[in-house]
């Protein structure tokens, strides 16, 4: 009977933790021979920085995603007590996690799609600047992980600043000889959640009624709501305009200065980094139609990257749209957004070249 409550231990703990040689030579069950009983069909996800105050609601909502069979969660810290809460939920995807740069490696081989929300928040009167040396080092080291373990997984960046970081990724991908851009995606799908909501506020509408295309990059000025081809085809005045716009652009702002201080938007940056996630995993299924904007390598403007409407596919980022026909008032914000994009791009590819 011992052997058997032994094995059953065993069998239960390895879905909870990684593999860790000392403590396997104690048990009866080697840890590696456990197999996740119920484990659903579908992809497996990584969650890097799955600790943190983004990392925490994405790790929730990614379980309970029936696309996801396998749900890796990586942090430096407090990854063991993340994985074991959400562990518990009764949804398909079997939960692991791993705690610290020695078990990075294990945490990525075999991923199809690798989440990184990893790095500090913004505070109040930083700016996603001041986040850069931080932030590019973090994203430096996940990177190479990823690389080497995981070349073909599609890539989700999350950390800021986004315009910086995903120059940051393709380098990195490219010394490593497995750069592929349509694999790495940074995320800009808060701005469009954020335009979408207060259009909708604007126009008394349903936000779920509502789809607003925002381009340029992910932060500030580069930040480009395209009104003018919003659906429900909507005219707006000067003024809602101007509002608009600047409240899309300032949305960061508006939560970091509401929080006073407590952290930066994680609650609605995790809800967009799930819907974005999922049509990820939509485009890997074979689903036909998923379109949705992402700071890709482009070729829509000068610039190497720029956010877009992107066509999600079995190899990532499959289609790169073109922006459309834009209005007087979006063209001088454009000009505007490139200024500031083509600096922080610059900055992000320096810091790996130097």
């Amino acid at each position: 009977m011992e052997s058997v409550a032994n094995q059953r231990i065993a069998r239960v703990s390895a879905h909870l933790q990684p593999p860790n040689s000392q403590m396997e030579e104690s048990c009866v069950l080697k840890r590696t021979d456990c197999r996740a009983k119920g484990g659903a069909p579908g992809f497996k996800v990584a969650i890097l920085g799955a600790a943190g105050g983004i990392g925490q609601p994405l790790a929730m909502l990614m379980k309970m995603n029936p696309l996801v069979s396998v749900l890796h969660l990586y942090d430096v810290v407090n990854a063991p007590g993340v994985t074991a809460d959400i562990s518990h939920m009764d949804t398909g995807a079997v939960v692991r996690g791993f705690l610290g740069q020695p078990q990075l490696e294990s945490a990525l081989i075999g991923m199809d799609l690798v989440i990184i929300p990893a790095g500090v928040p913004r505070k109040p009167g930083m700016t996603r600047d001041d986040l850069f040396n931080i932030n590019a080092g973090i994203v430096r080291t996940l990177c190479e992980g990823v690389a080497k373990c995981c070349p073909n997984a599609i890539v989700n960046l999350i950390s800021n600043p986004v315009n910086s970081t995903v120059p940051i990724a393709a380098e990195v991908f490219k010394k490593a000889g497995t750069y592929d851009p349509k694999r790495l995606l940074g995320v800009t799908m808060l701005d469009v959640v954020r335009a979408n909501t207060f259009v909708a506020e604007v126009l008394g509408l349903d936000p779920r009624e509502v789809d607003v295309p925002v381009v340029g990059g992910h932060a500030g000025v580069t930040i480009l709501p395209l009104l003018s081809q919003a659906k429900p085809p909507s005219s707006f005045t000067p003024e809602e305009t101007e509002y608009l716009t600047k409240r899309i652009q300032d949305g960061g702002t508006e939560v970091v200065q509401a929080k006073a201080g407590a952290g930066s938007a994680t609650l609605s940056m995790a809800y967009a980094a799930v819907k974005f996630a999922d049509a990820c995993l939509r485009g890997l299924r074979g689903d036909a139609g998923v379109v949705e904007c992402a700071f890709v390598a482009s070729e829509v403007t000068e610039l190497p990257f720029f956010a877009t409407k992107v066509r999600l596919g079995r190899r990532g980022a499959e289609e790169v749209y073109q922006l459309g026909p834009l209005n007087e008032y979006e063209r001088v914000g454009l000009q505007k957004a490139k200024k500031e994009l083509a600096e922080s791009i610059q900055k992000g590819i320096s810091f790996i070249r130097k």
